[in-house]
């Protein structure tokens, strides 16, 4: 990892790095996002680039070397382009929505003696957003397809996994919520043998 924090992160026009202390400040057209620094690193904007160093060659230096370089290099990106997370709802009836500062999701779960499936609710963390594509701009057998968009790499992340683990995808028929792009590995179902 050591070698990744060697490498010094490319400041891109419209970016601004403020160190105050151990505090790292980025700024950019798409929002501002702050991180402290850890105990021995140091950084330093050089020449348009901002340059993290480590005092010596201990593995747990060595280690923070490498993640604070990446998860500086992850803001400068996220505040000048944002990340975004795309996702896919498979099954018959299976819906997404966003309402207000929620999404709603329509997973098909369905308790005894109810005769309509449950819905989630889920608030949208403060920093991120959803953009749920419309039901006219797909077709009849496509997947409701939503996204979740925002400047923190981490915090895009953590909302799609947690999204996604409501209703993971299952094995057989493949419903459920998965990535863009996810192979679902299939199983095969029962085969009974016909007696002869």
């Amino acid at each position: 990892m050591s070698r990744v924090g060697k490498k010094p992160v490319p400041i891109p026009s419209g970016v601004n790095v403020k160190l105050a202390g151990r505090l790292v400040t980025v700024g950019g057209p798409k929002g501002n996002l702050e991180w402290r620094v850890p105990e021995p690193i140091e950084v330093a904007v050089e020449d348009q680039q901002v340059v993290v160093r480590r005092p010596d060659d201990q593995p747990s230096n060595r280690a923070l070397h490498g993640l604070s370089r990446a998860l500086i290099a992850n803001m400068v990106e996220g505040v000048s382009k944002g990340y975004e997370i795309k996702l896919e709802v498979y099954g018959t009836g299976y819906s997404v929505k966003k309402q207000g500062n929620q999404v709603w999701l329509n997973v098909g779960f369905m308790g005894r003696g109810h005769n309509k499936p449950a819905q989630f609710m889920i608030d949208i963390p403060p920093g991120l957003d959803v953009d749920v594509q419309t039901e006219a701009a797909r077709g009849d057998s496509d997947p409701a397809r939503f996204s979740i968009k925002g400047i923190d790499k981490q915090a895009v992340g953590q909302f799609a996994a947690e999204i996604r683990k409501i209703r993971k995808p299952e094995p057989y028929k493949g419903k459920g919520i998965r990535y863009a792009g996810e192979q679902v590995r299939r199983k095969a179902g029962k085969v009974f043998a016909s007696g002869g």
